[in-house]
């Protein structure tokens, strides 16, 4: 017995280990960037289109920290772009996935993409474009007031499936951090600068499958069905007095004086508003009493829906990617993480995004004050030059001589002597 009871024991410490290295397990980081020199090394330029903006390393004209801040930005207005990078193929089967990234749009942007596109390793980087297939684009989108969104779209059966809640990105001049976090048990959330600004069942925001339930095509609404709530008075009736002329002869309007039949017609009085008129009349209503409610058309189950347990599951990502446009370029991308860990991801968004997005402000305001003041200073000089302009003129009119035409008085008189 005391064998018995030693080998159990043995067993219990040893799942409670199993646990503890579980939950303090490594996360899994299948890919990560964050731009340095050698970044052209890594990453490959589409040859779809020989016209395709070109990315250069930047921290922008403000920043947080000057080599930390920099990433790769888009350098060209106007320009479709194209660029990717290849890491170890891998699935998230059974496992959370976590996409992450930081977009600056120091531009202030007014139409173009900032979002990423993460495709299955067969990808032909050199021939990457639009329609290339891929598994999931995240990121912000702006164009005009009217979109200012984060996509979240995921490829489903062959189809780009788009996330149907509205989820509005930043569209301001700085750095954010946005994740998305994709979980094995159908779930997902997005969040910016570490803020949780969505969340859901994948199933309910996306239209990835057909409806469980739909109208039953056998049934209809019968003929005798009533919904109306309200229905004309059947006793009410219309006074005799009711049918009374909208508008009526001003009875003080008299013929003018001078009116002549002959030349002007016969003289009519103006028209006005009857004060006797009642508009058209109408039955007073009375509750219904063969009402029976709105027909609500009866369900079914749908034969066509089946229930997809691994609506979140990807076999193959590989490489991952900018494929977007924009119209007027200054984008900078940083900060690219690929992980299963969305722990991990937080604590990593604190020590990039987290530690330089308030020295980047600091900046930008004293950039912006430093303008401020050289335009007042701008304003005042020119202020200056034409006050001093305008005192010349003044001086060179003191200065003319009198009008001859003055003294031309005088020059007769002398005439005349």
């Amino acid at each position: 017995m005391k064998a018995n009871s030693g080998r159990g024991t043995n067993m219990k410490i040893a799942l409670v280990f199993l646990l503890i290295g579980a939950a303090f397990a490594e996360p899994t980081v299948y890919f990560k960037e964050e731009f340095d020199g050698s970044w052209e090394d890594r990453w490959v330029q589409s040859e779809h289109k020989s016209d395709l903006g070109k990315f250069k390393l930047s921290a922008g004209k403000f920043y947080g920290d000057a080599e930390k801040d920099k990433g790769i930005q888009t350098s060209q207005d106007a320009r479709f772009y194209g660029l990717s990078a290849k890491f170890d193929k891998f699935s998230n089967e059974g496992k959370t996935l976590v996409i992450q990234f930081t977009v600056k749009h120091e531009q202030d942007i007014d139409c173009g993409g900032g979002y990423v596109k993460v495709f299955p390793s067969d990808l032909d980087q050199t021939k990457m474009h639009g329609e290339s297939p891929y598994n999931i684009m995240f990121g912000p989108d702006i164009c005009g007031p009217g979109t200012k969104k984060v996509h979240v779209i995921f490829a489903y059966k062959g189809k780009n499936m788009l996330v149907k809640k509205e989820i509005r990105c930043k569209d301001d001049v700085y750095t954010h951090l946005y994740t998305l976090i994709v979980r094995p048990d159908n779930t997902y959330e997005v969040k910016i600068d570490n803020e949780k600004v969505e969340s859901g069942e994948l199933e309910a925001d996306w239209d990835f499958l057909p409806p469980k339930k739909i109208p039953d095509p056998e049934a209809k609404k019968p003929d005798d069905w009533d919904e109306r709530e309200q229905i004309d008075d059947p006793e009410d009736s219309k006074p005799e007095d009711w049918d009374k002329p909208e508008h009526i002869p001003d009875p003080e309007a008299k013929k003018p004086d001078d009116w002549d039949d002959e030349m002007d017609g016969e003289w009519e009085p103006p028209m006005i508003d009857n004060p006797e008129y009642k508009g058209e009349w109408k039955p007073k209503k009375i509750d219904n009493p063969d009402y029976k409610g709105k027909w609500i058309h009866p369900e079914i189950d749908n034969p066509e829906y089946e229930a997809d347990a691994n609506l979140y599951r990807y076999s193959d990502f590989g490489v991952i990617g900018f494929d977007l446009w924009q119209v007027k370029s200054g984008t900078i991308f940083d900060n690219i993480l690929i992980t299963d860990d969305a722990d991990y991801a937080e604590e990593v968004g604190k020590e990039t995004w987290g530690k330089t997005k308030d020295p980047e402000k600091k900046m930008k305001d004293s950039q912006d004050e430093e303008e401020r003041l050289k335009r007042e200073e701008e304003e005042k000089k020119r202020a200056e030059t034409e006050g001093d302009s305008k005192d010349e003129d003044d001086e060179a009119d003191e200065d003319e001589p009198e009008d001859e035409e003055e003294d031309e008085p005088e020059a007769l008189e002398k005439d005349e002597l």
